[in-house]
């Protein structure tokens, strides 16, 4: 058992060293992005949320485009959504242009969202995915950002086992579960590292096995795999297909029809329409707000032309392995514990940053220690 607790240190401590620049970057920018979606639409409330007129009928989303292709007839809108609440503006999605919110009775353009705060978290999730990597280094960005993710699970495991004493008793349980007072260098080092790893870790695994399933195609496989189900083909990129991808964009019309058939599977909280339509079929994605996940969402297909239904997904008849994959998604962010798994999932971040430091410090250390010890056992010849 010695041995092996010497094995499980080393790997530890060199994982650590390996993949700690990656892993504190990791960390600071998924505390930044705890709290993306909220000071989002914080900061948007007034282009977001307009004022009722008395007795006004919302406009359908065939005005609304409308509206903004005259606007701005060189934009090629992906998606529109909209809540189910009157106050509610139109979100025309604009791919990585942005988006437009419109007024659902006039159709004016409310705005087009806050771009410095935009631009914050947009850097912040490029670091956070892909080191700040750009272009054809962005796969390289991403395979790092996995690996080290890979190293941060199994510095986390590891962590545990390395904490634990070797006899329970809180004589030796207490110095490593709490903060002490009083103490500098490598004692407080290693007071921070014990006491932050012990509180921060179990959340920590949780953030990191949900990333390696959203990372790895073939984690995402093997959730499949060990519930029971088929594995679905590979899913092939946008703009796949050669000649597809540079067709010219076409706008969507007479979709109002297809809309009231999505509005007709009540009840909803949101509705959102995939642009271009291809092939007639209007693809639409509803929060039906039933559901104890609450990032479940259902799918609707919907002839264009004749507003017919030609395929509806509810969430809940999903096989699991679709849906723990939204769990998987949604518990990565913190989300699905609503604002409490968001604040769990903001300290758990700012505590392996400081894992990070502290571990360092302490290898640091440990490698200088064993530097100078062996320049007394080797003194150099007179």
């Amino acid at each position: 058992m010695k041995t092996f607790r010497k094995i499980i240190f080393w790997t530890h401590l060199a994982a650590g060293l390996l993949g700690g620049i990656v892993i504190f970057i990791m960390c600071v920018t998924g505390a930044a992005l705890s709290f993306e979606k909220n000071i989002i639409e914080y900061f948007e409330g007034d282009q977001r949320y307009v004022a009722v007129p008395a007795g006004a009928q919302r406009l359908g989303p065939d005005e609304i485009l409308a509206k903004v292709r005259e606007a701005k007839p060189e934009t090629k809108p992906s998606a529109i959504s909209v809540l189910n609440r009157p106050d509610s503006a139109y979100t025309v999605a604009l791919g990585r242009e942005g988006q437009l919110f419109v007024n659902p009775y006039t159709g004016a353009i409310t705005g087009t969202g806050l771009p410095g705060v935009r631009s914050f978290f947009r850097v912040s999730t490029d670091l956070h995915r892909y080191i700040a990597l750009s272009g054809d280094g962005r796969p390289v960005g991403k395979a790092l950002t996995g690996a080290c993710n890979l190293m941060f699970l199994l510095l986390a495991i590891s962590g545990i086992y390395i904490w634990f004493p070797r006899q329970l008793v809180w004589r030796q349980v207490k110095p490593v579960i709490w903060f002490r007072r009083g103490i500098g260098g490598k004692a407080r080092d290693f007071n921070w590292h014990n006491t932050i790893g012990f509180w921060t870790s179990l959340v920590l695994i949780a953030l990191t096995l949900t990333a390696t399933v959203i990372s790895y195609q073939w984690a995402g496989n093997l959730l499949y795999t060990i519930t029971g189900n088929e594995v679905p083909p590979p899913q092939q990129g946008p703009g796949g297909g050669g000649p597809q991808g540079e067709q010219a964009y076409v706008w969507p019309e007479n979709i109002n029809g297809a809309w009231s058939a999505a509005e007709g599977k009540s009840p909803w909280k949101s509705i959102s329409l995939r642009l271009p339509i291809a092939k007639d079929a209007a693809v639409f994605t509803i929060d039906e707000g039933i559901y104890w996940n609450i990032f479940g969402r259902s799918t609707l297909t919907v002839d264009a032309k004749s507003a017919a239904v030609t395929k509806w997904e509810p969430y809940g008849e999903l096989n699991s392995a679709r849906q723990l994959r939204t769990w998987f998604r949604f518990t990565h962010t913190g989300e699905s514990g609503g604002l409490i798994g968001q604040i769990l999932g903001f300290i758990a971040c700012i505590g392996g940053a400081f894992l990070c430091d502290t571990g360092v410090s302490l290898a640091v250390r440990r490698f200088s220690r064993w530097l100078k010890k062996r320049g007394k056992e080797d003194p150099l010849p007179a």
